[in-house]
């Protein structure tokens, strides 16, 4: 009896664990596709690449969906920022359709992944000044 008390108790912390791991590095659904921002600049997400077309790639290393960023390492595309990191700050918005959500780059010089996680958030709560004194990008979804 005791052994299968560890054993469902063990089961229970890897599958919280796993849980938290999952939430934290998997972008929601809203997130991904192909969007348009308020500019008319084009882009693909997905788990693993942001893409501002035509050519400017972030290779997304980790989604904190609790906290609303991404780190990613800057690829081909940036000049001068290449292999730099890039912090990613996105809201959701509601009653702005189309615009489904925003985001801003906090950071995108960054030395590294920690540096660029550790930079300040945007304001969200004023996201029409809240990154870095301009308004975060407006993003819809487009086939």
């Amino acid at each position: 009896m005791k052994n299968l008390s560890i054993i469902l108790f063990t089961t229970f912390l890897f599958t919280v664990s796993s849980f938290h791991c999952f939430s934290q590095n998997t972008p929601s659904s809203f997130l991904k596709g192909n969007f348009v921002d308020d500019y008319g600049i084009k882009y693909t997400i997905n788990d693993t690449l942001w893409v501002q077309h035509p050519n400017i790639k972030y290779h997304i290393i980790k989604w904190n969906v609790a906290e609303q960023y991404v780190i990613a390492k800057n690829g081909s595309g940036h000049r001068s920022d290449e292999n730099k990191y890039t912090r990613i700050d996105f809201m959701k918005f509601e009653g702005m359709q189309p615009w489904i959500w925003g985001f801003c780059l906090t950071a995108y010089q960054a030395k590294n992944e920690q540096e660029a996680a550790q930079t300040a958030a945007a304001d969200r709560k004023n996201p029409k000044k809240g990154c870095n004194g301009f308004p975060f990008s407006r993003m819809k979804l487009v086939d």
